[in-house]
């Protein structure tokens, strides 16, 4: 079970690399003509091409959604039990020229169908369409997208692109036979081709605080990836790292959203990318969230509404 947590807690950081890099192809390629994504319920006439598929988003006002304002779920998927082991929930601001990102720890207490359950279990019961709604629920926002990842190309995205320049924080050195996995990357400045970097990714086991410190890694190294995606040779390479991303993403962006958020996401660059996680607290077998720092957060960088959320728009399970 460990080995399984270990791989699956990754997933979501490179789903946000994989995205990234979708919409740098998105710009080189030109799919198609740029169209912004729209938010169901719009005054506009949506064609199938670009209408959300999410049950959270059964009808949103869309004279109370901010302008140019996209909620998009990061879904990394563990082949092992079938769960969601960790997802990023992506505020997309084209209007404020921001990117947020933040984690919704895999072992959040949720409540479906009536019954406790940690909430990577909702992907398990019902797939993406009752995980995005699980949520949107908790959180009060719509989510407009998803996305999910396979891990299998990681690899092949960090070598497509020539490898990473990345600090790594510590010494590595771990092995486990039984996931054929060994660790031994020393703590520097180093150029990490896609397996390494998939290692530095994975690696836990030498920060006192585990799991927050290989967070805070892997959303370091997501800032250095895409900077390297940014560089016009990488740009150039539309073709190759197209076909990557077709074979490792499952997505209902259509061609023309993503190529308008590429566009977007290079006028932003990587310095209007910012990642957090929610608050809270471990208690076992769960993680509660804190409602009073959770609510901060959404209406500093995630609410894609005109007006502020309050505690009563939030579902968050108490203990």
């Amino acid at each position: 079970m460990e080995h399984r947590q270990r791989r699956g807690c990754c997933l979501g950081r490179l789903a946000m690399f994989i995205l990234i890099l979708g919409l740098l192809v998105g710009i080189a390629a030109r799919l198609v003509t740029a169209q912004a994504p729209r938010q169901k319920g719009s005054a506009e006439k949506e064609s199938s091409d670009h209408e959300v598929t999410a049950e959270a988003l059964s009808q949103i006002d869309a004279a109370a959604r901010r302008d140019g304002f996209y909620t998009i779920l990061l879904t990394g998927v563990d082949d092992g039990n079938g769960g969601s082991d960790t997802n990023i929930l992506i505020a997309f601001d084209s209007v404020s020229g921001a990117i947020h990102g933040v984690s919704i720890p895999r072992d959040c207490k949720a409540i479906i169908g009536g019954k406790s359950h940690k909430i990577n279990a909702a992907y398990n019961i019902g797939g993406t369409e009752l995980l995005r709604s699980v949520i949107s629920e908790q959180l009060g926002i719509p989510i407009d997208y998803g996305v999910e990842v396979s891990l299998g190309g990681f690899e092949a995205l960090v070598d497509a692109i020539g490898g990473v320049d990345f600090d790594v924080p510590v010494d590595m050195d771990y092995e486990d036979p039984y996931q054929d996995l060994y660790i031994h990357i020393p703590a520097g400045e180093q150029h990490l081709n896609g397996e390494q970097a998939l290692k530095v990714v994975r690696f836990r086991a030498g920060y006192a605080s585990q799991d927050i410190g290989r967070m805070e890694t892997q959303q370091a190294f997501l800032k250095a990836a895409a900077k390297e995606l940014l560089k016009p040779q990488n740009v150039l390479k539309a073709g190759e790292l197209a076909k990557i991303f077709r074979e490792n993403v499952t997505t209902d962006l259509s061609a023309g959203n993503i190529a308008w958020l590429a566009a977007k996401a290079a006028e932003i660059g990587t310095d209007g990318i910012d990642f957090t996680t929610l608050p809270g607290s471990w208690h076992s077998p769960y993680i509660y969230l804190d409602q009073s720092e959770t609510l901060t957060l959404l209406n500093e960088r995630f609410n894609p509404y005109t007006y502020e959320l309050t505690e009563e728009d939030l579902a968050i399970p108490g203990r």
